[in-house]
């Protein structure tokens, strides 16, 4: 079986192989996107094709949409070539079950796939003749949190923001400058409303993709390659929204196990690949079951029926208050606390974490006895519900093959809200001398960066933009030598940029440092979990 618009015409062998078919004319589809397209989303990776693109792919075959989506690639043009051209933009969908079955799907709701660059001049001309369509009703992104920053920790921009800038929107190379060029030209053709929805899984997302496209624009009409109106336009949110958004499901890199069981049974060309910019891709996407995903419902020049395909459409404060019920408290502090420790204990698994009784308490202190009583109920999710469903099914289900050691890449972009938010809550209360696991994880973090294992090791750390500038910071610190730690922290404790407070304003700071020397010993970090 081959994953091709021409493989899939033997549809009885996919059936018989127990994959869910598109029940939708796919041929007529493709053309009806691109004649009038009305959804491009930005992040042509995993999420994307494993959450997302199968969200109107529910609608296609309910009849509830006559179009697809056409996916944008800013960061790594390999994905296009290498997995949508060769599969006509097809994706099999392999969901996980924790019974070690799996559900499979085709996932045919992709029209097709463009590397967002001006280098790539068809490519280009194709996007902007798409982002001139009056149809077009809304841009989504997937481009992680990092993909909307302008600015150093300095404050100074990045050299490809600065020279983006200069050199105006037809040789942009930001993804919010590819963005907001699109965003011009669809201006200069007729400024038809539409909707810029961040899907990323960050605080305030829409907040993010709002503040970054205006920077852009702001420069661009001072240096001349845009004029007011244009600005004025994409600053009226009755022609232009950002509406924010709160995403969950966890969709880890391709598995070797699933490549296997469906090269057995007769999957043809399913192996993963690596890019030269290491995106782990293969034409499959395997990801747990459950997900969420809710949207501010501002969409000023129509939409999909997205609450059709199980969409919470809601207000911004409901969406704000489910983002920080999951970021802040039930699932995506617990992820970071089980990375750090993780790879530090030398697991590979975040399922394996779950059976290791020390760290299954850690992370259900964090969430149930730290967390719950300062989270923010949303109103249209039980906090309590879905925190334990992540720490009694999502997290534990042996058959999601996510990593330590991907949740711990960015890891200093994300402690901000992920341990800040909650600290800041305890502080406020007058409780913050009760935490005791996120000063642990925090404690972890920091002892993970030393690049050496619980045994002395020497052990890979994952990637992150500050991981330079805290690892020159922890320089003096050695391993086995608690006292060489003596001072070592200050400077990043009292950092607001990395914990959004100085921590040395609130009782954890001295418990960090603690555990933190305890750590440097053999055998330390286990025991810092121990004790507590």
């Amino acid at each position: 079986m081959k994953l091709t618009d021409a493989g899939m015409k033997d549809l009885q062998a996919w059936k018989d192989a127990g994959v869910k078919m598109p029940e939708y004319d796919r041929e007529k589809t493709v053309r009806a996107t691109w004649e009038a397209p009305v959804w491009v989303h930005f992040g042509a990776g995993n999420i994307f094709r494993g959450f997302i693109a199968g969200l109107q792919q529910r609608l296609l075959n309910a009849g509830a949409a006559d179009r697809g989506i056409i996916a944008a690639e800013t960061f790594d043009g390999e994905i296009i070539d290498r997995i949508y051209k060769p599969f006509d933009s097809l994706t099999l969908m392999v969901s996980l079950r924790p019974d070690g079955g799996t559900d499979r799907e085709v996932i045919a709701s992709l029209a097709g796939g463009l590397k967002a660059s001006p280098a790539e001049e068809e490519d280009w001309g194709k996007l902007k003749k798409v982002f001139e369509s009056p149809s077009l009703q809304m841009v989504s992104f997937t481009i992680t949190e990092k993909g909307y920053a302008l600015r150093d920790l300095k404050g100074n921009y990045f050299p490809v923001v600065e020279q983006d800038l200069r050199d105006g929107p037809e040789k942009a190379r930001h993804a919010m400058a590819i963005v907001t060029a699109m965003m011009r030209h669809r201006f200069v053709s007729g400024a038809a409303p539409i909707a810029l929805v961040s899907m990323d899984n960050c605080s305030h997302n829409g907040e993010k993709l709002r503040a970054s496209v205006l920077e852009i624009a702001k420069g661009w009409v001072e240096n001349g390659f845009a004029d007011k109106a244009f600005l004025a336009w994409l600053e009226d949110e009755t022609k232009v929204s950002f509406p924010w958004s709160m995403i969950d499901k966890i969709t880890p890199r391709p598995a070797p196990s699933v490549t296997r069981a469906l090269s057995d049974e007769g999957f043809e060309d399913m192996e993963p690949i690596e890019t030269a910019k290491h995106t782990f891709i293969a034409p499959f996407v395997n990801a747990e079951i459950p997900q969420y995903l809710v949207v501010e419902d501002r969409f000023p020049n129509g939409r999909p029926a997205l609450e059709k395909a199980g969409v919470y459409m809601t207000d911004r404060d409901t969406v704000n208050r489910t983002e920080r019920m999951k970021v802040t408290t039930c699932l995506n502090p617990l992820h970071t606390a089980l990375a750090v420790y993780g790879c530090l204990l030398g697991y590979t698994l975040i399922a394996d974490e779950m059976k290791d009784a020390d760290l299954k308490r850690l992370v259900e202190r964090i969430g149930y006895r730290e967390g719950l009583p300062v989270v923010t109920d949303p109103g249209i999710l039980s906090p309590e519900a879905f925190l334990k469903e992540v720490l009694e099914q999502r997290l534990p289900n042996p058959f999601m093959p996510d990593t330590p050691q991907r949740i711990a890449c960015d890891t200093s972009q994300k402690v901000p809200i992920r341990f800040g938010e909650t600290v800041k809550s305890r502080v406020k209360n007058g409780t913050a001398d009760e935490l005791e696991g996120i000063p642990l994880a925090i404690a972890a973090w920091l002892r993970y960066l030393l690049a050496v294992d619980d045994g002395g090791k020497p052990m890979e750390v994952s990637p992150d933009p500050m991981r330079e500038t805290l690892q020159e910071a922890l320089s003096g610190v050695r391993f086995g030598e608690p006292d060489s730690a003596e001072g070592a922290l200050r400077p990043i404790l009292s950092n607001a940029v990395i914990f959004a407070t100085d921590l040395y304003e609130t009782p954890l700071a001295g418990k960090i440092e603690k555990a933190f020397k305890e750590m440097l010993l053999p055998g330390g970090v286990r025991k810092s979990l121990q004790k507590v």
